[in-house]
């Protein structure tokens, strides 16, 4: 059975970084594109950036050449690396492998398996 870890998340000040890991077992990660997603209060989950099993990423409008994905097949974990944030990024934020490729924004509804706890970000000054 595959179980997510989410971990990293914190409360930062605006213009604060943070990395975020998600961790899979049950799962071999190497032929999985990954993806994470993001739900602020009151919103409707949201894909953000993904990872191809190649090393490809694509990465929603507004967290571009902010939020970087990275990938450590050995140690089956993702990592989600974010810059310069913004109150608006305040968020839970989980992960999870892809059922398709990751060729644009992931659909929260195309992700193989169950989501994890996810681990919050919150970013205020």
């Amino acid at each position: 059975q595959t179980q997510i870890v989410e971990s990293g998340g914190g409360s930062v000040q605006p213009g604060g970084s943070l990395r975020l890991s998600c961790s899979v077992s049950g799962l071999t990660l190497d032929y999985y594109a990954v993806g994470w997603f993001r739900q602020a209060p009151g919103k409707e989950r949201e894909g953000i950036s993904c990872i191809s099993d190649t090393g490809r990423t694509a990465h929603r409008d507004s967290v571009k050449g902010r939020f970087t994905v990275s990938r450590d097949n050995a140690n089956n974990t993702v990592y989600l690396t974010m810059n310069m944030l913004k109150p608006e990024d305040t968020a839970v934020y989980y992960c999870a492998p892809l059922s398709t490729i990751c060729a644009a924004i992931p659909d929260p509804v195309n992700i193989f398996g169950a989501w994890g706890q996810g681990t919050q970000v919150t970013v205020s000054s």
